[in-house]
């Protein structure tokens, strides 16, 4: 049995039966039932994941970087350098990602999975390269199913280490020049949606670049013709290194029964690979926020995950994960903080 294997065999969902009493508990706070509205919702879910009391205190967030070939059709606007030149950003801790994962007390896991440009040599990089980039998927497979596979088992490795350690939530976050227009045909493939409504402006880019990535996007779905039943298909054909490694993160965790926190677009697309390998995966999987990207309220919607924050963020690197672990946090404490009715004396009012 291959580790990707046994990974899948060992996600399920959570128990049905411990949430009337995880219920229970919440309600036994002193505060009116539901009143903490969404934030009573984490706190539900953190415990019927884990099976006990919730706790954010460790939490570590992968950003996973990889080029693609499809920049060579012209759908970005910056060259591929700049995504080595972002990956010794990470590491010298001047990213957005950095500034917020420190503020969340969060370590932050920088690999590169196939950065095309040289990156400088620092013992911070987790070096994990599959290839210079992937192949452009606008003429053919971005890459073998072996090495998809390969991508998938790498993140789940680096996953399985930091939970280990005692990581207890896992955030996803990543870069890579080019790799919204994966990201694009990764959602139409596995949602059925039309390249048009899931592919978006990404780095920003002009009308004519937007109109040429809708026609790359589809342009890689009719040579490829990938099976949205088959995430490891969908993920060989249209996807990226970075993307396979962080479906590997949230195999991992799910099978762990440890929190996946979905950052933006990229992240959801991995996240749909991942579900398609293991639809109870979609239990261990929190959507921090709602990226400007118009691809990711489809990929949202498929999942059937509802965003915590909606401020209209589309950077990537594991921001909105960031952001959301003072979110989980602060449910967790009211979880295992809050006085009960009891302990308090106060009055339930029944």
């Amino acid at each position: 049995m291959t580790r990707l294997s046994r990974l899948l065999d060992a996600i399920a969902p959570p128990s049905a039966g411990g949430r009337q009493e995880a219920q229970r508990h919440l309600d036994s706070l002193t505060k009116p039932p539901g009143s903490l509205g969404r934030l009573e919702e984490i706190a539900l879910r953190l415990a019927l994941l884990s099976g006990h009391a919730p706790a954010v205190t460790h939490p570590v967030i992968f950003t996973f970087a990889a080029d693609h070939g499809v920049v060579a059709e012209g759908v970005s606007a910056y060259p591929p350098v700049v995504t080595a030149q972002m990956v010794e950003n990470f590491l010298r801790g001047g990213a957005a990602v950095n500034v917020l994962a420190r503020q969340a007390g969060a370590r932050v896991v920088v690999a590169d999975f196939g950065v095309a440009s040289p990156i400088g040599q620092t013992p911070d990089l987790v070096a994990c390269p599959l290839g210079p980039g992937t192949a452009n998927m606008a003429v053919g497979p971005a890459m073998a199913r072996d090495v998809a596979i390969q991508a998938i088992e790498t993140g789940a490795r680096l996953a399985d280490e930091a939970l280990d350690a005692g990581a207890d939530l896992v955030g996803t976050g990543e870069m890579g020049i080019g790799n919204t227009t994966a990201a694009s045909a990764i959602a139409a493939a596995v949602t059925g949606a039309p390249a048009e409504q899931v592919t978006g402006r990404g780095t920003g880019v002009d009308d004519a670049t937007l109109a040429r990535k809708v026609a790359v996007v589809r342009r890689a779905l009719d040579v490829n013709r990938p099976d949205a039943r088959d995430g490891l298909d969908v993920l060989a054909k249209v996807g990226g290194y970075e993307i396979g490694g962080l479906a590997g993160v949230i195999l991992a965790g799910a099978a762990r029964r440890v929190p996946v926190v979905l950052d933006g677009f990229i992240a959801g697309a991995a996240a749909l690979i991942a579900v398609t390998l293991a639809p109870a995966a979609r239990h261990a999987l929190f959507a921090s926020h709602r990226s400007a990207e118009p691809g990711h309220a489809v990929i949202l919607s498929h999942l059937g995950l509802e965003p915590y924050l909606d401020l209209s963020l589309r950077l990537g690197e594991g921001t909105g994960a960031a952001l959301f672990i003072h979110l989980a946090r602060a449910a967790a404490l009211v979880w295992t903080e809050m006085a009960t009715f009891k302990s308090a004396g106060v009055s339930t009012g029944s």
